[in-house]
């Protein structure tokens, strides 16, 4: 990454009005949160003793119903309040306190979004926040079953002893949240820079939304590796920590300090 590269993104960003945001878990690292498959480290890692058939089936609704403790020992670790929110978080903001941010679609279940105050969010892959009965669809919010959570416990709804309450995260094979695919229809059409954030664009259907947006739309991406290469031709790519990177923009566009 040059110091032109940047210079360049930074005007792109200063121009802009309508921006639309896709972050992923890169800009959460930095905030202490383990990624997923980093050997001796990552979430995946110590959930061996769970024995999982293969590491994404913590994430399989299936699995979940027969074997919940390994999703409801991740959650321990990833529940709302136990991060703050990184630079990177702090930087969208910005682009918000600015007028600037059409949109955040995070597919992060890590809630650092709201913890820097960023309100105008799409949790692409649900939330903590709520909670639902996977039996009698009762409604849940995070602080009834948080204590239980904390406990090493899987919470259960009174209509059933066996009747699981599960967090509204997006499971494979699950729809993702209706309000993600309104937004896309009516708001993106109508950004005029695409800023993609501490993700590789390998998750669908989010990393289609590159393809959503007008197709002289410029786009920036700001990662530690390189999307696919069908996506590099599309944009300008600032290769590195997405808080450094973060920091010098909010530098060059607003003349603040993150």
């Amino acid at each position: 990454m040059s110091s032109d590269q940047v210079k360049k993104c930074a005007s792109l960003i200063r121009e802009a009005e309508r921006i639309a945001v896709i972050t992923g878990a890169g800009i959460s690292t930095a905030a202490g949160i383990p990624d997923f498959r980093s050997p001796g480290t990552g979430l995946y890692y110590n959930l061996q003793k769970y024995h999982l058939p293969y590491p994404e089936a913590i994430f399989d609704l299936n699995y979940f119903i027969q074997h919940p403790q390994p999703f409801f020992e991740l959650a321990k670790e990833l529940l709302p309040g136990n991060y703050q929110p990184t630079l990177a978080h702090r930087f969208i903001r910005m682009l918000e306190e600015e007028g600037k941010l059409l949109q955040n679609y995070t597919q992060n279940i890590d809630g650092l979004e709201e913890a820097a105050h960023i309100e105008r969010v799409i949790a692409c892959h649900g939330t903590f926040k709520t909670a639902t009965c996977l039996s009698c669809g009762q409604k849940y919010s995070l602080s009834d079953i948080e204590i239980e959570i904390k406990a090493g416990k899987v919470p259960t709804c009174p209509c059933s002893p066996q009747s699981i309450i599960k967090p509204d995260i997006v499971f494979f094979g699950e729809a993702l949240p209706e309000i993600f695919f309104q937004s896309v229809a009516e708001d993106l059409p109508q950004a005029d820079l695409l800023l993609v954030m501490g993700t590789s664009l390998n998750v669908y259907p989010v990393a289609g939304l590159v393809n959503a947006i007008r197709p002289n739309c410029p786009i920036i991406m700001i990662n530690k590796t390189p999307p696919p290469a069908a996506f590099q031709r599309k944009m300008e790519l600032l290769l590195g920590s997405c808080d450094d990177i973060c920091r010098e923009l909010a530098q060059e566009v607003f003349n603040r300090r993150l």
